[in-house]
């Protein structure tokens, strides 16, 4: 059953690309936004991460804290951080249980590849209840941008 506006987000603890634990209940008491995204240096997740750079200054100005999460590893995540200059943590799920628990894993991608996050995203409020969310079965598709930021607004 995929989650629902109202839910309480699954808490977790990951890797960053800083090699740092991160869990999301370190958040408590701030809004966080999630984006899920399937693979580093690719197209669309670049076009994807890079708008939540650009918009960067509006969510520091909130006070929200953003976050990507794919199955890649620290070590290329902190790459395609470097490369790309984001301003937020990059999380590794590599073994796939944060994804499948926020219903964003795919069982089969392109290539044959298998356990691969799908694009989605989630605004997590203050009290750690889902106040946004949307799964994207096509990866080639972008979040509804404007509808995370009215949610964050809310």
């Amino acid at each position: 059953m995929s989650l629902q506006i109202g839910d309480q987000a699954p808490d977790f603890k990951l890797y960053s690309s800083d090699l740092a634990e991160v869990s999301l209940s370190a958040f408590k008491g701030k809004k966080v936004i999630i984006h899920f995204f399937p693979m580093a240096f690719t197209g669309t997740c670049t076009e994807q991460l890079c708008t939540m750079r650009d918009n960067f200054s509006f969510y520091e100005g909130i006070n929200a804290q953003v976050l990507g999460i794919s199955v890649d590893s620290p070590f290329s995540l902190a790459k395609f951080k470097e490369v790309q200059n984001y301003q937020f943590p990059l999380l590794s799920d590599f073994n796939k249980e944060v994804s499948d628990a926020y219903g964003s894993l795919y069982k089969e991608f392109v290539f044959g590849l298998k356990g691969v996050s799908k694009r989605a995203a989630f605004v997590i409020d203050e009290s750690g209840k889902i106040a946004y969310a949307e799964v994207l079965e096509d990866a080639h598709e972008l979040p509804d941008f404007k509808s995370i930021d009215d949610a964050l607004k809310a």
